[in-house]
């Protein structure tokens, strides 16, 4: 398996300076600040990252899991909320939120809840991150 890598940057002060963060696949590139990250200013921050990487891993993992068991989705949405607080000896990732509404033919709901439980306990992010406090799943299944 190939190692991916992406690349960060900063200039300045941590309040008042900035970066760009970037894939080596030259796919995304994109700046990153304090205001992005901890007020409603403009970039990206890690957690927003965090929570993409997040959400398309668990969504592949349900993806192979779903066409494994003979149940191809036709349709997967997921979103990642990643909350950041401040904890003892400064800041943490305390909760990850991952909301995944699908279409899938020739499946019930019971089964996709099924399909997903195991999808977010197998995805190698969700493994990654099991030091997080708190990661929670929420389905929406249109039959």
């Amino acid at each position: 398996m190939p190692t991916r890598i992406a690349n960060a940057n900063w200039e300045g002060d941590f309040k008042r300076g900035g970066g760009t963060v970037a894939v080596d696949s030259g796919l995304f590139s994109g700046p990153y600040n304090f205001s992005g990250r901890f007020e409603s200013g403009t970039g990206t921050n890690p957690e927003e990252l965090l929570g993409a990487a997040h959400a398309s891993c668990f969504t592949m993992a349900l993806s192979v899991g779903l066409t494994q068991a003979g149940t191809p989705p036709e349709s997967l949405e997921t979103e990642a909320k990643v909350t950041v607080d401040q904890v003892e000896g400064g800041f943490g990732i305390t909760k990850i939120e991952l909301s995944v509404r699908a279409k899938v033919p020739g499946l019930d709901a019971a089964g996709f809840e099924e399909a997903a439980k195991g999808a977010k306990a197998g995805c190698p992010l969700s493994k990654a991150l099991a030091a997080v406090p708190e990661i929670t799943l929420d389905v929406a299944f249109d039959a």
